[in-house]
């Protein structure tokens, strides 16, 4: 089909078109073509989250040429029943790839989104999930509801807001935040633990990559009570986070042990990496603030998920809205066995 005939069909008809899971040469016109060799040294752009028509198409086409980004191969394909068929670009280029928030500011008006990779990890073998777990895994920053509680939540708040900015070291601001909840009740950390809102998505995610034989852990600068708890709920092979001191069953507004900061997050990936020798293909970070990009950089593949726009900047790719199982669509490229 040539490509002036590709940009009028309907999504159904380029549904029909696009066999699911099947590689299309793309120049003068679709041609079905062999699939991708297993270790592709290009660039895939993915689209997602959109019912995609020909228009749609030859347009991200169009924006990614302006990138200097010249699509050699096309594919349809879809990593789960209950996410909707992505659109996936090859280009065979070394160039570097495109600002998540350029890709972004392009898709977003579109009404879908669109992130690059370059060698994606793959969900058939075995890899390492590293994730941060408040407004993350879970919807809500724990320090800043346990702030409610102490009727601190104004100052509590600013302080996260400049750390997660990252105009604050982290460790400090954490020190100054807990200081300011002394005297909390056990019994109310405990209640909120209790109730803690999952971030839609995460817990199917974490059921797919355990299918699969992946290894799943929280690195949180937030605190170890809440990641016992939502280790239990979405089956995570181990944690890390903050431990803080009670006596007398209250907060003594005190941290104890080494601070899980950016720096702790990336040491958390890394050695996990090692003790599980997997290739760091194979590994992965999620996470919204600034303290997650050290820990994402180390990562095969670091994810920001509904992060700030400086998180969503410097990461590999971002998530920017939607369900955490969208994570798939990147580590489920149709490529050779």
């Amino acid at each position: 089909m040539t490509l002036e005939r590709i940009a009028s069909l309907s999504s159904e008809q380029l549904s029909m078109q696009l066999s699911l899971g099947k590689w299309y040469h793309y120049q003068s016109a679709l041609v079905e073509q062999a699939p991708l060799p297993a270790d592709p040294q290009g660039v895939f752009s993915i689209a997602f989250t959109g019912n995609f028509n020909g228009q749609q198409l030859t347009d991200i086409v169009q924006f990614l040429s302006q990138q200097q980004f010249t699509v050699s191969a096309v594919c349809r394909y879809q990593p789960d029943p209950s996410l909707t068929p992505a659109l996936c670009f090859y280009s065979d280029t070394a160039n570097a790839s495109i600002n998540p928030l350029l890709l972004n500011e392009f898709a977003h008006p579109l009404g879908f989104q669109l992130v690059q990779v370059s060698k994606p990890p793959k969900l058939t073998a075995p890899g390492l999930l590293v994730m941060d777990m408040d407004s993350t895994a879970i919807t809500i920053e724990c320090i800043d509801e346990i702030a409610r509680l102490a009727d601190v939540y104004d100052d509590v708040a600013a302080v996260t807001a400049q750390a997660m900015a990252g105009k604050l070291d982290f460790s400090e601001s954490l020190h100054q935040r807990v200081a300011k909840l002394e005297g909390i009740e056990q019994s109310l950390i405990d209640e909120l633990k209790s109730s803690l809102p999952l971030m839609p998505g995460i817990k199917e995610l974490c059921e797919v990559l355990k299918q699969h034989s992946w290894y799943l852990a929280i690195a949180s600068g937030g605190f170890v009570p809440f990641a016992e708890q939502v280790q239990q709920l979405i089956g995570l092979d181990e944690i890390h986070a903050n431990v803080l001191e009670f006596k007398d069953d209250r907060l003594t507004g005190k941290v104890l042990g080494t601070i899980v900061d950016a720096q702790q997050k990336a040491v958390v990936l890394r050695n996990l990496q090692q003790q599980l020798s997997l290739p760091m293909q194979q590994t992965v970070a999620i996470g919204d603030g600034a303290n997650d990009l050290t820990m994402m950089a180390e990562a095969g593949l670091g994810v920001a998920v509904h992060g700030k726009p400086k998180v969503v900047e410097q990461a590999q790719a971002a998530i920017c809205q939607g369900s955490l199982l969208q994570l798939l669509y990147l580590l489920t490229i149709p490529m050779a066995e």
